[in-house]
């Protein structure tokens, strides 16, 4: 992995405040991903806070998370550790340099099923 990834970074992407949490467990009480996650919901937040980016950079939790925001939507303090976790998986991913989606390579992907705001997902998501 090329560059650092910092908590500066993380909480640039994810816009969240670690600092309001209050440690309340309520996030990973309602996470369906629970049992196969490394570090929790919670954890990602204190680890976060405290500058522990490294561990959850090489974690499998951060691909357990369902996106699902059962956290965000129990959290009392609007913590959103969810998008602690999608920033998380963010940089890893850019760091990987496979967060690039190509115009050529969409008709492979395309599913009749697919929907087209899936598509303008994935636009935004995977071309910065």
């Amino acid at each position: 992995m090329e560059n650092k990834v910092t908590k500066e970074t993380i909480l640039r992407i994810s816009g969240v405040n670690p600092r309001k949490c209050m440690r309340c467990g309520k996030c990973s009480g309602t996470c369906p991903s629970y049992d196969e996650m490394e570090y929790h919901p919670h954890q990602f937040v204190y680890m976060v806070e405290n500058g522990e980016i490294e561990p959850l950079l090489k974690s499998k939790s951060i691909y357990k998370c369902l996106s699902c925001f059962a956290c965000v939507e129990r959290c009392p303090r609007d913590v959103e550790p969810a998008k602690l976790v999608e920033a998380i998986r963010l940089a890893v991913i850019r760091q990987q340099g496979e967060n690039h989606l190509k115009p050529e390579t969409i008709p492979e992907v395309l599913n009749a099923d697919l929907p087209q705001q899936a598509i303008v997902s994935a636009f935004r998501k995977y071309s910065k």
